[in-house]
């Protein structure tokens, strides 16, 4: 959500070198590999999928929370595209793949919101309730990062199964 990305990429490789290991069991998360080798339960993936779109929801409240947090219109502007982004094409997207595995709309709102999704979204958007934008960016980022980095890593991998994996068009 910052415009700085010097920074961020300064900010970010300090907190990564600091909780390297921490890191590194969070993009190799046993969900992952079981993701990349095709082997997790399908019930464990639209479980996920339906946590996903809940998170979604608070996310869309996160960049509405940055827009207000940030400091000139060319801030407020990058966060309401974002935030636009996820209500207006985001959600719907991920509706439609989680019709692919048989959840439609109803199926996910009944869905309860799990406790680490609770906890993972109250607290990005209590820390930027408390603090700054930077505040905001820092809770957010393993999000983001983690997301960005787990896709690159098991698409580019050699072990990930491609052929006959259930998973290979989340992957």
């Amino acid at each position: 959500m910052t415009k700085d990305p010097k920074f961020n990429s300064k900010l970010h490789s300090k907190l990564r070198k600091i909780n390297n290991e921490l890191w590194k069991q969070y993009v190799t998360h046993p969900f992952v590999e079981r993701l990349a080798a095709g082997t997790l339960s399908i019930s464990s993936f639209k479980y996920f999928l339906a946590q996903d779109y809940l998170f979604l929801i608070q996310l869309a409240r996160v960049y509405a929370l940055a827009a207000y947090k940030s400091d000139n219109l060319d801030e407020i502007r990058s966060c309401a595209v974002g935030m636009s982004a996820i209500i207006d094409s985001e959600i719907q997207l991920h509706l439609d793949y989680c019709a692919n595995w048989g959840l439609d709309k109803k199926d996910i709102l009944a869905t309860k919101e799990d406790l680490a999704t609770i906890a993972y979204s109250r607290y990005v958007l209590d820390k930027g309730m408390q603090g700054d934008l930077l505040d905001l960016d820092v809770a957010l980022s393993p999000c983001i990062i983690g997301y960005s980095e787990i896709g690159t890593r098991i698409a580019k991998d050699s072990a990930t199964k491609f052929q006959g994996n259930p998973y290979r068009s989340w992957i």
